[in-house]
């Protein structure tokens, strides 16, 4: 077992041997911030056919010829064309068609004039001349058959899914999600809506973690244990059987009740690091059980949370064949008061480049964390951060 990696060794250590759990085939309305799974290609033309971007008429530029306000073009007016309508023949020379926005063009013609610049009558006069082409939109103009849409891997928005069906195209495949088991531990958690005995505390971390869960999108199963190594381990058993992988919180640290030191061998799990160079949540410890990742960590709630966001969001993102969470950087607009002799994790509200933290940074404190977006990185060995201090930051 490795001790006292690196963040970025711990990462490489949990993702580098899994791999996408496969695909699966979703309807369109279901397939929304989900991960393409493989290039799409256009089963069609879009538009299918030559169309109007505007209401107004339809006509030969060559029956426009010199036509001006004083010397307008008059044009019989043979039919009225509607989005979703077909014409009934080809245009003649001498001839209009009324068409509207979205309406299919007859064949024979090669402009559109707006309304405005007609009398709107039957027949009706054109005051202005115009070029083949203008106001035209033509077949294939967005997209051919067979050319790509959408690249596999990319995340699919509403732009995306209006893209697809806009193609006539019904369901898709998408990188299957894991589903996630969750497992909080400790004998003081009391459930919230039950009296609180002295020495007790009501858990956040299931809730939490959880919820954290399905923001992401994934599919989470929770549930508690108390401090009892067999009961984990049972539990730990119970939650693999029916998902993909394991989180778990508390437990892992030196002291007489961190029992996932004796869980994790009573389930057969072969533990691959324990303490990851990092502050808030070091003694964070991955394993693995037929192939399964289990991912414990602290029961401190902002430490949970922050180790959580760096470890366990790489090992999801890899199985569901998403893109890894995003770094980016930003200026200090507050002042961060301690020296940080480790790696060290805070909570900030990033806008813009510039990043706010709010009072209180202590592991076990969740108030302070409500409105903030990012996580901001301090180097080892680095002093009380000043105003103006450029900062690297895990954008949540």
């Amino acid at each position: 077992m490795f001790t006292n990696l690196s963040l970025e060794q711990a990462v490489a250590r949990i993702t580098a041997p899994l791999s996408p759990l496969g695909m699966e085939l979703l309807p369109l309305p279901e397939a929304l911030g989900r991960t393409l799974a493989s290039d799409m290609t256009a089963p069609l033309d879009q538009p299918p056919f030559d169309r109007s971007p505007l209401d107004g008429y339809t006509l030969r530029s060559a029956d426009l010829a010199g036509a001006s306000p004083q010397h307008p073009a008059v044009l019989t007016v043979t039919e009225t064309l509607y989005a979703g309508d077909a014409p009934r023949r080809p245009l003649e020379p001498g001839q209009a068609v009324r068409i509207m926005t979205g309406a299919m063009l007859p064949p024979g013609c090669d402009c559109v004039v707006a309304q405005e610049d007609t009398n709107q009558e039957n027949p009706v006069a054109v005051y202005a001349a115009l070029p083949p082409g203008k106001n035209y939109v033509y077949q294939g103009e967005d997209y051919r058959a067979g050319s790509l849409l959408l690249r596999g891997g990319v995340r699919l928005d509403a732009a995306a899914l209006g893209l697809l069906a806009g193609a006539g195209i019904t369901e898709v495949p998408v990188c299957r999600r894991p589903k996630v088991g969750l497992l909080t531990t400790g004998d003081e958690v009391v459930e919230a809506g039950q009296p609180l005995p002295a020495g007790k505390i009501y858990g956040s971390n299931r809730m939490l973690l959880s919820a954290r869960l399905r923001e992401l999108g994934f599919e989470a199963r929770a549930a508690h244990q108390g401090d009892s190594p067999a009961a984990v381990a049972e539990a730990m058993a119970e939650l693999l059987a029916d998902c993909d992988a394991l989180i778990t919180t508390g437990g892992v640290s030196v002291g007489d009740r961190d029992i996932f030191h004796q869980a994790l061998p009573l389930l057969g799990a072969q533990r691959v690091f324990w303490k990851v160079d990092l502050k808030p949540g070091t003694p964070a410890m991955y394993s693995t059980w037929q192939d399964k990742p289990i991912l414990s960590l602290s029961g401190n709630p902002f430490a949970a949370f922050t180790t959580f966001e760096l470890l366990a969001r790489p090992l999801l993102a890899t199985l569901a064949g998403e893109e890894m969470p995003r770094w980016g950087e930003g200026v200090l607009d507050t002042p961060f008061p301690k020296a940080s002799p480790r790696r060290r994790f805070i909570r900030g509200r990033y806008e813009d480049g510039h990043i706010t933290l709010p009072e209180g940074h202590a592991s076990g404190m969740l108030s302070s964390l409500v409105g903030c977006n990012c996580l901001v990185e301090l180097p080892a060995g680095s002093p009380p951060a000043a105003v103006g201090t450029r900062v690297r930051v895990l954008l949540l």
